[in-house]
């Protein structure tokens, strides 16, 4: 499906009312200057006649469950409408969305809806506001990333509740970083204003960020789109990033802008809108009064402004149902591509695991000839993983400082999912690694929490990637009563009074997406309680669910 639609999904980090009130100056700002020169003044609830062929819609809401603004604006012109949607959302105590659609609703139902640029308005409005996407800023202009800055990006390329892409470029080796970033960045990422969170590296971050990410690398002038969900543990993650060339940048900027925008815009209007704002109500609009003239000539004017709100919603609904057959064709091509990856990531990981059997194999013959007596206690106990999750749920039970408190139906549901070979070891893999850090807090050989020990861990433990251990839940999973409490599994009341604790603290099981197992734990070694898992199953709900 081509992207047709222009779509800005933020948070303001501003309350409600001075968000809409700095859209509402940004909207008439934006109507009334050149090419515009909309009549602004003309600002009311319902529909509003601000020009020839142009009407601007308003309706808003306030209550104690959320409140609402939203202004629509629709232009005519040969061979359709274009369509400006502007909306401020909130509801109860949650954060404030902004989104701004623009999109095209051709008169013919067999002509399709002309491309969207990306208007001067999105520009405007996230250089009025301090517009954020999870941990991240979302700004019209690329920030600079400076050495010190990588570990924040890193952790935000990471972050479970981003939206947008991250598109980060860099600079070559042999020009100077000013005059690439003006030149060469500015002009191809404009197009990007509201579809992504826009990065630059300088020379000196670019060198830490490429050791910190093996497998998601980016350098000389190259450009990467980082997509949500990022997995830095997982080498064949990288291969969902794309890499634009510097070649291409230099010898023709304008294929390279518009390459580089066809992946974020696609991302935009694809993806889900958040639940605040996707529970908006349809906008009503009201046909405008008659005034003047006779009875008859005012019935005759509202029968015209009804005919002309019916065929705006026709065209509209013709718009809607070609998106969804659209969408409908790429799912299905989706999941046949995302069912392949993980035959291809099972296949490596079985490779992997015959390779420590033919080692396990090796060391039990030189046992047999004397050669090397310790040989066969260095054996991999991962070598001989559990086949299921129901069968890691019996083993779980011999391990002396990891104790599984949570419900077993959630992890036996992941044993009729088609990705769970891979995750069954992946899973085994990480509780082999609580293990080892429990024994080695009890018997005083670590003193830090398990992402660092994993880190740092002495030769022949088992370890994860400390990439795949999150400390704790973002600010918006925890400020969520709903959420919150899904994290909050029961213990023994020797560990707590309550019976039951929040676990922030989790592992990924298999990949950086929303489909991936998750492990939800509590780190009791340091107070002799051992390690608590509460939860290993499906990936519970949050913003990007």
């Amino acid at each position: 499906m081509d992207a047709r639609r222009y779509r800005m999904v933020v948070t303001s980090r501003t309350d409600y009312v001075r968000t809409g009130a700095l859209v509402d100056e940004q909207l008439r700002c934006w109507l009334a200057q050149p090419p515009k020169r909309y009549d602004v003044d003309a600002f009311a609830e319902g529909r509003n006649e601000i020009a020839r062929g142009v009407t601007l819609d308003h309706d808003s809401v306030t209550g104690v469950t959320g409140a609402y603004g939203r202004w629509r604006l629709r232009e005519t012109a040969p061979g359709g409408t274009w369509q400006t949607t502007v909306v401020t959302r909130q509801i109860t105590d949650g954060p404030t969305w902004v989104q701004l659609d623009v999109e095209h609703l051709p008169d013919d139902a067999q002509a399709a809806p002309m491309p969207a640029k990306t208007p001067r308005l999105a520009k405007h409005l996230l250089e009025a506001l301090d517009a954020h996407d999870g941990l991240a800023d979302v700004t019209a202009m690329p920030q600079v990333v400076e050495a010190e800055d990588v570990e924040a990006v890193i952790d935000e390329l990471c972050d479970a509740d981003r939206r947008l892409p991250v598109v980060m470029a860099t600079t070559p080796y042999d020009v100077d970083f000013d005059d690439w970033l003006e030149r060469t960045v500015d002009p191809v990422v404009r197009p990007l204003v509201g579809l992504a969170i826009l990065y630059v590296l300088t020379p000196g971050a670019e060198s830490v960020f490429n050791r910190t990410l093996e497998h998601h690398r980016v350098y000389n002038g190259g450009i990467r789109t980082y997509l949500p969900g990022v997995d830095p543990a997982w080498p064949a993650d990288g291969q969902r990033h794309r890499v634009m060339s510097r070649r291409l940048l230099a010898e023709n900027p304008r294929l390279a802008a518009r390459i580089l925008n066809q992946l974020p815009q696609g991302l935009a209007t694809r993806l889900p809108l958040p639940d605040a704002l996707d529970s908006l109500p349809l906008m009503r609009t009201r046909a405008r009064d008659g005034i003047g003239g006779s009875q008859q000539e005012r019935l005759r004017d509202e029968n015209d402004a009804l005919h002309e709100i019916l065929e705006e919603a026709a065209r509209e609904q013709r718009v809607r149902a070609d998106e969804i057959r659209d969408l409908k064709r790429e799912l299905r091509q989706a999941e046949s591509n995302e069912t392949q990856v993980v035959v291809d990531y099972d296949e490596q990981y079985k490779e992997l695991h015959r390779a420590k059997a033919q080692v396990r194999e090796l060391q039990r013959e030189l046992l047999k000839l004397g050669a090397a007596e310790q040989a066969y206690a260095a054996v991999d106990p991962s070598v001989d993983a559990p086949a299921s999750f129901a069968e890691i749920l019996e083993r779980i039970g011999g391990m002396r400082r990891v104790h599984f408190s949570g419900r077993r139906k959630y992890t036996l549901e992941l044993d009729d999912q088609a990705y769970g070979s891979s995750w069954v070891r992946m899973a085994w893999d990480a509780l082999l690694a609580l293990q080892d850090f429990a024994e080695a807090v009890a018997s005083g050989k670590a003193n830090s929490d398990f992402k660092r020990w994993c880190a740092d861990a002495p030769e022949g433990a088992h370890v994860i990637s400390p990439r795949k251990v999150v400390r704790d839940e973002s600010k918006s999973v925890k400020a969520n009563s709903d959420w919150s409490r899904a994290r909050t599994f029961p213990v023994p009341r020797r560990v707590h009074p309550d019976g039951e604790l929040f676990m922030g603290a989790h592992l990924r099981i298999g990949g950086g997406n929303t489909i991936a197992p998750r492990l939800h734990y509590y780190d009791g070694a340091c107070t002799e309680h051992g390690i608590f898992v509460g939860y290993m199953g499906p990936h519970l709900t949050n913003t990007m669910t």
